[in-house]
């Protein structure tokens, strides 16, 4: 009688080891991405990666898009584009082109090194460079504003280097 109980919960283990191997993970076949539900309106997908690793959502949203970058960093005391940022801003200039129903406000920043005047002025001829950099590369300057925040809203706090370069920006918000 003992062998039989033994066996019997051998082969009982069994089976639940067996099921849980087998369990569905909720795909169906060709199933390779995980599509979000669209709540936007805008009629964006807002999903990952599809089958083959290709992205299926708002290609601004892309983490392996130029898109994805929307913050130009300036040196200090500089309104200057660095040549680095070339490729984000044109990658975004060719996006704007072809969906002409798209509009940014360009943004920009100081650290706040300097007086809130003068920061002001610094920050909107930063996002006044970045706005002349878009319209040379074609797009209609009815989609372009532009809004110098100063060293209002900085990035990151703090008073060292580290924070006051991350605080010198335009920011592409769309």
């Amino acid at each position: 009688m003992k062998s039989v109980r033994c066996c019997t919960w051998s082969l009982v283990l069994l089976l639940a080891l067996f099921a849980a191997g087998c369990s569905s993970t909720g795909k169906k076949d060709g199933d390779g991405g995980a599509a979000v539900e669209d709540r936007s309106g805008d009629g964006a997908l807002t999903s990952g990666a599809a089958a083959g690793g290709a992205w299926t959502g708002n290609p601004l949203d892309n983490p392996d898009s130029p898109l994805y970058q929307k913050v130009i960093y300036f040196e200090f005391d500089q309104s200057d584009i660095r040549p680095e940022d070339y490729g984000t801003l044109r990658a975004h200039a060719d996006y704007l082109a072809n969906n002409r129903n798209l509009s940014i406000t360009v943004e920009g920043h100081a650290d706040e090194r300097g007086s809130r005047e003068y920061n002001i002025a610094l920050g909107e001829r930063r996002a006044n460079t970045v706005k002349r950099f878009l319209e040379a590369e074609g797009v209609d300057p009815n989609q372009l504003s532009t809004v110098s925040y100063g060293e209002e809203r900085p990035e990151m706090s703090g008073s060292d280097e580290h924070a006051w370069a991350r605080n010198r920006r335009a920011v592409l918000d769309y």
